[in-house]
């Protein structure tokens, strides 16, 4: 069951389920609020909460709005895109091959077959994207089990539109925003130490911060460092 309260200008979607704890949520690009509640908890008992977190929700709208965003791509030569942070221009080659992608100097080639559309062209490079977060990742989290005693049966690479990543506590995965490959390293192992806390501590709660704090002490900078850095240009749904 779902419904909305408001605490000034600010709209929260309030959706009940079947959980124990109250989970706040700020989604992007505009800011969007929600709280996912327990079935038999009083709306009343949710605003207070809400009003509790009110300075938060504004902190955390505000750097939202505030993000930069990549222009729309049009997959064209010499057009700027971004592989582990740094810039590379796009060099398009036709050739009756397979499609294929590589980093040559400060060009990242995209070979493809003569004709293709844009829509073919970020297929093949959020492939090739997704896969290096693929071939990344596993090193990072083997490093990881081992400095915080946690186990990840698996991990998944997908695009996702409100979220830098994500876990499920019960199924012990994590899931990556393939986004990350076109940000600095440390961003994706920060991300990857985030979700693994979330496996020992389901939400940000005090105990989530100490063991942020205990496991990477830096985690703010890198935090504050992805939240600078430009997004990707799209219309977002939920």
């Amino acid at each position: 069951m779902a419904s909305r309260i408001h605490l000034g200008e600010i709209a929260v979607d309030v959706v009940r389920k079947d959980i124990k704890n109250v989970h706040l949520s700020v989604h992007p690009p505009t800011g969007r609020v929600r709280i996912a509640a327990p079935e038999r908890m009083k709306l009343d008992t949710i605003r207070v909460f809400a009003i509790a977190k009110l300075g938060w929700i504004k902190q955390q709208q505000r750097q939202m709005r505030e993000q930069e965003r990549e222009t729309p791509r049009e997959y064209l030569d010499r057009e700027s895109h971004y592989v582990w942070g740094r810039r590379y221009l796009l060099k398009l080659i036709e050739e009756d091959a397979a499609p294929s992608v590589e980093l040559r100097k400060s060009n990242l080639v995209l070979h493809i077959r003569p004709g293709a559309n844009r829509q073919t062209k970020e297929a093949i490079l959020y492939k090739w994207y997704r896969d290096q977060i693929r071939d990344v990742a596993p090193s990072i989290i083997t490093k990881w089990q081992g400095l915080m005693n946690v186990n990840v049966e698996a991990s998944f690479v997908q695009r996702m539109k409100t979220k830098w990543g994500s876990c499920s506590h019960y199924r012990r995965t994590i899931r990556l925003n393939s986004e990350l490959a076109k940000k600095p390293r440390e961003c994706l192992e920060y991300i990857v130490v985030h979700e693994m806390v979330h496996l020992l501590e389901r939400t940000h709660n005090e105990r989530f911060l100490i063991l942020m704090d205990r496991f990477m002490p830096k985690w703010q900078s890198y935090r504050d460092a992805l939240n600078r850095l430009p997004v990707r240009h799209e219309e977002w749904h939920y």
